[in-house]
């Protein structure tokens, strides 16, 4: 299980908008090509086929959380750690709020 957990499975917003790019320019080079390609041969079944690369080929570059994909981490704020009293302060404040409110 420890295997697991070491694998990142995680990617970043640019990361995302770069990966949504690779796969849109992939799905559309080869469909061109293969719209081509099976022009050229009278089989729309080529077509089908270069399409079907392509998002073969997509999936495999965009699908995993690859290095290029988290060059950009969010820098996340560190937790804060409250003691018990104020914690307690902040109820009691809030409840002294909605009693003052119904009256």
């Amino acid at each position: 299980m420890d295997f697991l957990k070491s694998i990142p499975s995680h990617m970043d917003f640019k990361g995302q908008q770069l990966a949504e790019q690779v796969f849109q320019a992939i799905i559309i080079l080869f469909a061109v090509v293969g719209f081509i390609w099976g022009y050229l041969v009278q089989q729309f079944v080529q077509t089908v086929y270069m399409v079907g690369a392509g998002f073969i080929l997509s999936c495999i570059l965009t699908l995993p959380p690859w290095p290029m994909f988290r060059r950009n981490p969010l820098p996340w704020q560190k937790k804060k750690e409250e003691s018990d009293e104020k914690k307690d302060g902040a109820k009691e404040k809030r409840v002294t709020k909605k009693k003052e409110k119904s009256k």
